[in-house]
């Protein structure tokens, strides 16, 4: 019996020193850091400002004693860095860039001429998938950087150098990142091709100012334009080739072998003329000269 007794004085000694705690913690006043702006520097920070009414033991009722301890304040955050991007928006521009650039790659630049050239090359030669479509394109995409490197710069010293410092916004600086481009595909496109889509869109164009050519009438003149061009250095590198395939078959049926594919005779021929000319030296350094006629 005295044992249950005692049991049941600790309980109550317990439920008693939890229901003072309560009651302390509630008395207790919050205090509450906030950001402070320095307007005239433009820099942000946290400090110790505390937004408390009172501090502890002013409180005199019962009401004052049951108020939130908090002011009614409010804290304005302004950034005089105008050109700086969030972290968050920045991450989401480059996976949105990463997504556009092949379109951009194919479409705005000299990857589509160079990966033409490059395949009729090998088609003429007979050899099927040496080089591999890897090594043709990773190579198309080196050269296509070698070529559009100055027109790159230009787009980062306009546009995007200019932007990160805060000194123009988003719309001019896209507006600055495509004048260069637009330089470049001008450059290789024929006047023919941008009359066509002119006429299309039903904009008149005076046949000589780029400024009057719409964005949009300008790509496809371009991708046109590096077709014609890329099938055409694509024929002139076949020729020395269809000749040897013409030697080799005439020599063939006059030997009265006509069982004996030519192809097979021959590619081994077109190597020996490729290597022995340099043709990789002659294909690449004079597809690299077509994009600068005056250079």
């Amino acid at each position: 019996m005295k044992k249950r007794l005692s049991g049941l004085r600790i309980r109550k000694l317990l439920c008693l020193l939890f229901t003072v705690g309560i009651f302390c913690i509630c008395a207790t006043p919050r205090t509450v850091h906030a950001t402070v702006l320095d307007i005239d520097n433009g820099e942000t920070g946290d400090t110790g400002t505390s937004t408390t009414l009172q501090d502890p033991g002013e409180a005199e009722t019962p009401e004052e004693l049951g108020e939130l301890n908090i002011a009614n304040t409010a804290t304005i955050t302004v950034s005089n860095d105008n050109g700086t991007i969030a972290g968050t928006l920045r991450i989401l521009l480059t996976l949105t860039l990463i997504a556009v650039l092949p379109t951009i790659i194919l479409m705005m630049t000299s990857f589509t001429r160079i990966i033409i050239v490059l395949h009729f090359t090998r088609a003429a030669l007979s050899t099927q998938t040496v080089p591999p479509n890897q090594i043709l394109i990773g190579l198309s995409l080196i050269l296509t950087f070698f070529i559009m490197q100055p027109t790159f710069t230009e787009v980062y010293n306009d546009a995007i150098v200019p932007f990160e410092s805060g000194q123009i916004d988003q719309e001019e600086a896209l507006e600055r990142g495509i004048v260069p481009l637009r330089k470049f595909m001008y450059r290789s496109t024929q006047a023919e091709d941008a009359r066509v889509f002119m006429e299309i869109s039903r904009t008149e164009w005076d046949g000589e100012t780029l400024d009057d050519i719409p964005t949009s009438v300008l790509i496809p003149a371009y991708m046109i334009s590096e077709l014609r061009i890329g099938f055409t250095i694509g024929f002139i590198i076949y020729i020395p080739f269809i000749v040897i395939d013409m030697v080799v078959a005439s020599t063939l049926m006059s030997m009265g072998m006509m069982m004996l594919p030519p192809t097979t005779i021959s590619m081994p021929f077109k190597i020996l003329l490729f290597v022995v000319a340099d043709g990789w030296n002659l294909v690449i350094v004079n597809l690299v000269r077509s994009f600068y006629p005056n250079g």
